[in-house]
Parts: structure tokens; C-alpha cells; sequence
């Protein structure tokens, strides 16, 4: 498999258009979510060393780091994305002949199935890191530029939504009613804090705006 990383986002997009399986819808939200990251990076960079907004330096400086922390993360949850995907359908070529082989068989899936449930919402739980830091920017950073906060919250409240759906699917897969239970739990929380926090960062924007 290639390592999605080191792709020019013109070789990232030819893959993403390809008939290939991956990289699929969570490879491309965590790209989303990593852009995000980028973008409120790229705010709080152009407020550092400016003397009018020497109050907020420090949380600037913070807000770089994490988000370019978070955008290698994102990239990195893009690739584990497409290799658990591989790996859930290397599960379907099992042999199947005998009981034990299926019994084999599902027991693996259903491992994989976990996995490919794992990852995405790791990717949303990141993204939604990134759209508070990008809540952060907007309110705190220069306002010259707080539309590309703006943008990169609601990339990162999208990214974030994508992950979510990427769950969902997983989740039909997996026979463990308890498992279930709890992610669906996690992904609900990710849903309402997301949606509250892009709310409130584009009345902000809009105010500043206005």
C-alpha cells in the first residue's frame, strides 16, 4: 500500500477518485480534518509577533503547536484508516470449508470490524480537537483573518461529522451489543459538542463581520 503521506494532494485525489477501496470517506475526512489544523495553525502565525496582540502570544503559540501536532495526527489516522480497511477485507477471504474455519473466520471479523469502527472515531475525537482550537483562533486571533478560522472550523465540524458516519457503518457490523452501546455513546457527545462549538464560532464571526 502506499503511504498516503508522502502523496501530492493531485496523486492523493486521483486515488481518492479511483476504484480503488482506499483511501475512502475516512481517509478523506481525516485529510479534511488535517487542513483544518493547517488553517488555524496559519491564524495564530499571523497573529504571533504583532505588538497589538502580544496579550494573547502565549496562546498563540500554544494553538501553532497543537494544531500542527494534530494535522500530523490526522494524517497519520488517514493512512491507519486504509490499512484496517485492507486488513477487515482480508478477513472475507478466509477459508470458510469447515466449522471451525468459519467460526474462525467471523470471529475475525468481527475483531476487524472493531478496528474499522476504532479508527474513525479516533479521527472525529482529533477533528474535534481541531475545530476548539480553531473556536480559539477566531475568538483570540487576528481578526484580519478570522474567515480562515471560520473555514477551518467548519471543515474541521465536517471532518468531524464524516468520522462520525464512518462509525455508524462499522457499527451495523459488530454482534457486540455493548461495544456498540458505549461508541454510540462517544459518537453522540462528539455530534453535540461539534455542532455547539461551529454555533458558536460563526456568531462570532458573523459579529465581527457585521
Amino acid at each position: 500500500m502506499d503511504n498516503l503521506m508522502k502523496l501530492s494532494c493531485e496523486e492523493f485525489l486521483e486515488k481518492l477518485a479511483s476504484k480503488e477501496p482506499v483511501p475512502g470517506g475516512g481517509g478523506a475526512a481525516a485529510l479534511g480534518g488535517a487542513i483544518s489544523a493547517a488553517l488555524a495553525s496559519m491564524v495564530a502565525n499571523l497573529t504571533l509577533g504583532k505588538e497589538k496582540f502580544l496579550a494573547v502570544e502565549s496562546e498563540m503559540l500554544r494553538l501553532a503547536a497543537a494544531s500542527e501536532y494534530l494535522w500530523q495526527e490526522l494524517l497519520q489516522l488517514a493512512q491507519e484508516d486504509a490499512s484496517v480497511f485492507e486488513a477487515f477485507m482480508n478477513c472475507y477471504k478466509m477459508p470458510k470449508a469447515t466449522d471451525a474455519e468459519k467460526a474462525l473466520r467471523q470471529a475475525k471479523i468481527q475483531e476487524a470490524a472493531k478496528m474499522a469502527a476504532e479508527i474513525p472515531l479516533k479521527i472525529g475525537e482529533k477533528s474535534l480537537a481541531v475545530l476548539l482550537l480553531a473556536a480559539e483562533a477566531a475568538e483570540l486571533g487576528n481578526p484580519a483573518v478570522i474567515t480562515d478560522a471560520a473555514v477551518a472550523a467548519l471543515m474541521a465540524r465536517a471532518a468531524v461529522r464524516s468520522a462520525v458516519y464512518n462509525v455508524k457503518i462499522n457499527l451495523n457490523l459488530i454482534n457486540d451489543r455493548d461495544y456498540c452501546s458505549v461508541v454510540a455513546g462517544r459518537i453522540t457527545a462528539l455530534e453535540q459538542e461539534a455542532l455547539a462549538a461551529e454555533k458558536n464560532v460563526l456568531e462570532h464571526t458573523d459579529k465581527v463581520l457585521a
